[in-house]
């Protein structure tokens, strides 16, 4: 097994030039399985780990999802990067405080949103927003911890497709002290780019969900890492699902022969 501080400083060998997928897995189980599929890096999702609890997006505890990121990091031997939503907190401080026990878990990275979980005001006020990626930045800092830290507007997700306030904000993240950017919703060639170009040379993590650009056109256009969010743990609810309505619907079992052998999965997590 690789250190943890091995892996954080592979993690930020990934960063510096290239493009990479970071795809997320949702247990312990899906992150073995990237793993075994050569994969260089993982980033949890906070959806797909909210699914296995029967919880929204959203709706997990900063306990819940401590010890998610200890059981994973744990498990692979290549980074995990955690999907750290709001910081669990409003205030800079207490960002601070829950950055540092996510730090304890054996990270390599984390991003920290500016989404307020309020759809009527759905993103931090600028400064504070600003802020509170400072007050994560000094947490992971405090012991030199070398975990990455992503600086994530969720202004597009929110319905805010302002080019010109995402770039603003990335661009603050990145002065506050974000090692790495993030907007998720962007798609076009041109925002991506805008985006690139706006934050150079720190790098750009682009979501790629039902749709979006391949690797080597993602890389052309100067993309760093490409994650995929909680596609991976839609795909295994949609045979979970179709299976099981199969059942309840028709009192029939045919999607079984689309399973994944079990035989395999045994042979994979040896």
């Amino acid at each position: 097994m690789l250190t943890t501080a091995d892996k954080r400083a592979a993690f930020k060998k990934l960063h510096e030039s290239g493009c990479f997928i970071i795809p997320n897995p949702f247990d312990v189980g899906s992150a073995k399985a990237l793993q075994h599929l050569g994969f260089k890096a993982l980033a949890s999702t906070s959806a797909g780990f909210a699914w296995t609890l029967g919880k929204a997006d959203n709706r997990v505890t900063v306990d819940d999802v401590c010890n998610h990121l200890a059981a994973i990091s744990a498990a692979v031997d290549i980074p995990v990067n955690a999907d750290f939503e709001d910081g669990f907190a409003h205030e800079p401080e207490k960002v601070g405080v829950n950055v540092a026990r996510a730090v304890k878990t054996g990270v390599a990275g984390l991003s920290i949103e500016d989404y307020t979980g309020d759809a009527a005001k759905p993103l931090f006020d600028r400064a504070l927003a600003f802020e509170r990626i400072r007050a994560a930045r000094q947490a992971i800092d405090a012991d030199n911890s070398g975990v990455l830290l992503t600086g994530r507007c969720e202004a597009f997700l929110r319905g805010q497709k302002d080019l010109k306030l995402v770039i603003d904000r990335l661009t603050a993240y990145a002065e506050a002290g974000a090692d790495c950017l993030y907007a998720p919703g962007i798609a076009t060639a041109e925002e991506i780019s805008a985006v690139v170009k706006a934050v150079h040379p720190k790098p750009v993590n682009l979501l790629v969900g039902a749709a979006g650009p391949p690797l080597k056109a993602a890389s052309d256009l100067g993309v760093r890492r490409i994650s995929v969010g909680g596609a991976l743990a839609r795909m295994a609810w949609a045979g979970f699902m179709k299976a099981s309505k199969e059942m309840a619907e028709k009192g029939t079992f045919g999607e079984f022969a689309n399973g994944y052998p079990g035989g395999e999965l045994n042979k994979m997590f040896g």
